[in-house]
């Protein structure tokens, strides 16, 4: 069975960088796409980054050149290293996971069948 936790979260000074992770079992994330998504309150579900599996990756425009998604295949251990974090970076971050490539649907969240339950992140001003 796919299971999916993340970890790392907490309040981050704005400006200031900050990593989370997320383990998965019952996959091996070199044979799977993996991804992060954040949400906000009052907000829609948001695709931040995402790996496919030949390596390729994506990113939201708003987070494009200060966070990077990388993963450990030896460990199927998904990481998001965040730099320069805004306050509007605040939010419960997911992250996701499925076989195969997502291509432009990566940024659909029910694209993907696999969920972290999420941890927070919150950027103090």
């Amino acid at each position: 069975e796919v299971h999916l936790v993340e970890s790392g979260g907490g309040s981050v000074q704005a400006g200031g960088s900050h990593r989370i992770s997320c383990t998965a079992s019952g996959f091996t994330t070199s044979t799977y796409s993996v991804a992060w998504f954040r949400q906000a309150p009052g907000k829609e579900r948001e695709g931040v980054a995402a790996m496919d599996s030949d390596g390729h990756t994506s990113y939201a425009h708003s987070v494009k050149g200060r966070f990077t998604i990388s993963q450990d295949d030896a460990t199927n251990t998904l990481a998001l290293q965040m730099n320069s974090l805004k306050p509007e970076d605040t939010a419960a971050y997911y992250c996701a996971a499925d076989f195969g490539k997502k291509r432009d649907l990566w940024v659909v969240p029910s694209a993907w069948t696999y969920w972290g339950q999420g941890i927070q992140v919150t950027v103090s001003s």
